[in-house]
């Protein structure tokens, strides 16, 4: 069998973090790698990296390059590279990206498509 490998989340690399105690409802649009801690409603997108924390709660459809979800996602995930589901997390959506990788112990509820290819290098 083979082992699951999930990427490290550096903070200290990460221009913008939403605290844990940061609601917001609305769209949000960013360009550099982000962190949610905090609850958000709406949508995001984003051509960069969302991280989805632990105890972080996400209502919302969500496009970026990379997601990494180890707290609770209720919406779709749109990604050009790669989604994440750790073993903490909790995502009640369809997932469309070029690679998927979820740990043991993971809930998921929807649709998985994966493409195979990342788009940034699309012809």
């Amino acid at each position: 069998m083979t082992d699951v490998h999930l990427s490290v989340v550096d903070e200290d690399t990460l221009d913008t973090i939403l605290a844990s105690d940061v609601e917001f409802a609305g769209s949000m649009v960013f360009k550099e790698p982000m962190m949610i801690k905090g609850r958000v409603s709406g949508s995001i997108v984003s051509d960069s990296d969302l991280h989805i924390d632990e105890k972080a709660v996400v209502e919302a459809d969500v496009k970026a390059r990379n997601v990494t979800v180890r707290g609770s996602l209720k919406g779709d995930i749109v990604a050009s590279g790669r989604v994440e589901l750790y073993a903490s997390c909790r995502v009640d959506g369809d997932v469309t990206a070029a690679e998927v990788t979820m740990e043991p112990g993971c809930r998921f509820n929807g649709i998985c498509s994966m493409t195979g290819v990342p788009s940034s290098t699309e012809a």
